[in-house]
């Protein structure tokens, strides 16, 4: 899992790149407050080698709640920026700080 931030110096918005490499996977998307949870919104293309990556503009000085759906099942990137307890959820959700 990896997530890189490329802040843009023309207007206030972070290029965010996320990348994973589940294993065995089919369908990954990013979801987050970003783009109202919806899975279909913010699907990651599989590259070659069997990583999934996606690139997203996002509003500079903000925090983003996303989580990872890998075939249906939500999980967190280790690598955010912090992770917050969503009763929702019932479960915690990575935190993007751009």
């Amino acid at each position: 899992m990896a997530i890189k931030k490329q802040f843009l110096k023309s207007k206030p918005v972070c290029k965010v790149t996320f990348s994973i490499s589940p294993e065995e996977a089919s369908n990954v998307s990013v979801v987050g407050s970003f783009n109202e949870w919806n899975a279909a919104s913010t699907p990651l293309k599989k590259l070659k080698n069997g990583t999934f990556k996606t690139t997203v503009d996002l509003e500079a000085n903000n925090s983003y709640e996303f989580r990872y759906l890998i075939d249906g099942v939500y999980t967190n990137d280790v690598e955010a920026d912090s992770f917050s307890w969503n009763d929702y959820a019932g479960a915690e959700n990575s935190v993007l700080t751009v």
